[in-house]
């Protein structure tokens, strides 16, 4: 695999350690994590370096270009622990993996349809029960989202609102998205209330566990 084909995301730089420390707090200490709509790459390689070997990753998007620069940076990092990136699109009812014990999904639900939201809720929670295993509990199994979310109803932030409309400006079906909705959605899908924790430049960590 050329790193030619290697894509930079500026902002993975600025919000790739926060991130990572919330996850060591919130991952299991081994098992399979899948990342939905992984972009560059640039994050699983950082988390995948940092955490170790019993935490397998794998990567997935639907977009080419970036599958090749997945796979271009895990090449050049030599790291063992992530897998090939595999073409998922979030909404499709059907997704190419049958279990996970763990799902990322960072900067996607505000840059996509609601449907997308709406397959992510669906398909993580599936993954994630098919992976309970002997002595686990469902509250094992973790669904962590990253981004900017509105909170009962407005923006909490003026730059949060300017990119909303931003956003919706290029696609009048993206936009930042309500927490409480996102919330009541996992809920639908076997997810308890989610654990929140405020990170820089106004996003916020949405940690869910499904229910028992």
């Amino acid at each position: 695999m050329s790193t030619d084909a290697k894509l930079f995301a500026p902002a993975t730089q600025r919000n790739r350690d926060p991130i990572l420390d919330v996850l060591r707090r919130c991952l299991p200490r081994r098992g399979l994590v899948l990342e939905i709509a992984s972009g560059s790459g640039e994050h699983v390689v950082h988390f995948a370096d940092a955490l170790g070997p019993d935490l397998v990753f794998q990567p997935s998007d639907p977009d080419d270009a970036a599958r090749a620069s997945i796979d271009a940076w895990v090449t050049s990092g030599g790291l063992a622990n992530v897998r090939p990136a595999i073409a998922l699109d979030a909404a499709k009812a059907e997704w190419p993996i049958v279990r996970a014990d763990a799902v990322l999904c960072i900067n996607m639900i505000h840059i996509s349809p609601w449907e997308s939201t709406t397959g992510l809720m669906r398909g993580a929670a599936r993954v994630l029960r098919a992976s309970i295993g002997s002595g686990q509990r469902a509250a094992d199994k973790v669904l962590y989202l990253y981004g900017p979310y509105r909170r009962e109803g407005r923006h909490t932030a003026e730059s949060n609102e300017a990119f909303d409309a931003s956003l919706r400006a290029r696609n009048p079906l993206w936009g930042v998205r309500d927490l409480e909705a996102v919330s009541a959605l996992a809920a639908e899908h076997g997810f308890g209330a989610p654990l929140i924790e405020p990170m820089p430049a106004n996003n916020l960590s949405v940690i869910f566990r499904l229910s028992d």
